[in-house]
């Protein structure tokens, strides 16, 4: 997850010096930032550290990050002209110095690890762009889809081409996996995320299949997995709530999958950590095609030794599978 780097102390200077988007905006800095974790913990992949709302600033929204508080719009959109007045324009031009970083952080990484480039998923985005800010359910967002169903694909419509290019640059600039992130998706019912997300998520993953892997990770939102899946990533990550083997039963075997290990338990003594990474590694049965990760961010507050032996844990444990006789 890209919030490994927050438990890092020397990401917490950073942030002591530098606000959010300063950091993002810098790229050497992003570069140290993206790939601490690998450096520090051992993981095998790095995630870019950027913000799903960067593509908003090629588009002409305004917005700020306020701590605690995330993403905040200043003028939601809920009218037709505005949203006639996004500006959809080359990402290289948006956002030069999120693609810089991903240079810079594919030269540091060499041959480390693998480099995830990332963005929010339309729905997600346009949660933010409709409510403002985020809330617990997103009741304006879902009075759009049902009342003014024409000006959501509008919408929805504007951001699959924002996103496809934002995507694909990041692609072109170095990165080797995408993944959506579609935090808030777990909000519809099967019926809205069928006919009101599914198609818009479909022409997006379609039109990155030949540049790159696509991952798709929601959270909340085991009622939709079978359908996530059928919108076409080659992967999907999922959260701790559903077990493992269960979800990937719902999601296919011909899809990798991602995670699942409460970040919760990384708070907890060692002993209790151990025995449920050792259980989605029970649930994974050794089969090809499992990424072991959190359910969901690393929580600022955990022990960055902890996930250390969190890392090693794993890694031996994919060693001896690997070896192991059929």
């Amino acid at each position: 997850m890209r919030q490994a780097g927050r438990c890092l102390p020397r990401y917490r200077e950073l942030r002591r010096r530098f606000g959010f988007l300063e950091l993002a905006r810098t790229p050497e800095l992003a570069a140290e930032v993206t790939c601490l974790p690998v450096e520090l913990l051992g993981v095998d992949a790095a995630v870019i550290f950027a913000d799903i709302t960067l593509p908003l600033i090629g588009m002409g929204v305004e917005f700020e990050i306020e701590e605690g508080a995330g993403p905040v719009v200043t003028d939601p959109l809920r009218s037709e002209g505005q949203v006639a007045r996004l500006a959809v324009v080359e990402a290289e031009a948006a956002t030069p110095y999120l693609f810089e970083s991903i240079r810079l952080s594919r030269e540091r990484l060499g041959r480390s690890a693998a480099l995830v480039g990332f963005a929010a998923a339309p729905f997600t985005l346009a949660c933010y762009l409709v409510e403002g800010r985020a809330t617990r359910d997103y009741p304006r967002v879902r009075a759009m889809i049902h009342s003014e169903p024409r000006l959501w694909h509008r919408l929805m419509g504007t951001l699959t081409e924002v996103l496809g290019r934002h995507l694909e640059a990041q692609v072109g600039a170095g990165a080797q996996v995408v993944q959506l992130f579609d935090s808030w998706v777990g909000v519809l019912d099967r019926a809205s995320f069928l006919a009101d997300v599914a198609p818009h998520l479909t022409a997006l993953v379609a039109r990155l299949h030949s540049r790159a892997p696509v991952i798709y990770f929601s959270t909340g939102s085991s009622h939709l997995l079978d359908l996530a899946a059928a919108t076409g990533p080659d992967g999907l990550g999922v959260d701790w709530r559903l077990p493992l083997d269960r979800a990937w039963d719902l999601v296919g075997r011909d899809h990798f999958i991602q995670g699942n290990l409460d970040p919760a338990l990384l708070l907890c003594p060692w002993e209790e950590l151990a025995r449920g990474a050792r259980e989605v590694l029970a649930r994974a049965g050794g089969a090809p095609g499992h990424v072991f990760n959190l359910g969901h961010g690393v929580l600022p507050e955990t022990d960055s030794a902890e996930l250390r032996r969190l890392v090693d844990l794993v890694h031996e444990a994919s060693a001896r599978s690997a070896t192991a006789p059929p």
